[in-house]
């Protein structure tokens, strides 16, 4: 168990499950795109050790970027996105695939996907470390999904609560008192 704040988390995913998660996502993508360039777009903050570890996997022609939106504050959503930094590198007549750490209501996805899809792609996936289905109300559901999770709050593994846990190596749940 950790404390951060005030809040009390445990074990949830530990960090061999999640090597063993990235190895079947980079081999499912791998194939998908043998021999087709792809940019990468890593949502950040949250997706970046995700980001770091999925690339070190990837065997393709590839470049990476990075985005920032937020629609988090403390452990709920705002139901609001906003876009803080902006796309710097040209996806037209690209694959691209767009890393997340965690799809939980969709409207993260949605507004990146209706952003990204401004700029006519070739193709636009969604790869994310974590999945809530059960709170998904969105209109893009992930292409790649490394864990179908309930949805309760978590950390670790670049999630954070209020900031805090990004650092950890492995993903913490709530713990539920």
């Amino acid at each position: 168990m950790i404390h951060l704040k005030d809040k009390t988390f445990e074990t949830f995913i530990r960090k061999e499950e999640i090597s063993n998660k990235i190895d079947d996502l980079t081999s499912a993508i791998n194939a998908d795109f043998k021999g087709q360039e792809v940019i990468f777009i890593a949502i950040l903050n949250g997706s970046f050790m995700f980001a770091a570890d999925l690339m070190k996997k990837i065997n393709l022609d590839c470049e990476i970027s990075f985005i920032k939106v937020s629609s988090y504050v403390g452990t709920s959503s705002t139901g609001r996105v906003d876009e803080i930094i902006g796309l710097n590198t040209s996806i037209a007549n690209k694959n691209v695939v767009i890393i997340e750490d965690i799809v939980d209501t969709g409207i993260t996805m949605d507004k990146v996907i209706s952003l990204l899809g401004n700029e006519k792609p070739l193709s636009l996936k969604i790869c994310t470390l974590l999945y809530k289905e059960e709170a998904f109300k969105g209109k893009n559901v992930p292409h790649y999904v490394g864990f179908n999770i309930h949805n309760k709050f978590v950390v670790g593994y670049g999630l954070d609560y209020d900031e805090k846990g990004r650092n950890l190596n492995e993903i913490y749940q709530l713990k539920e008192n």
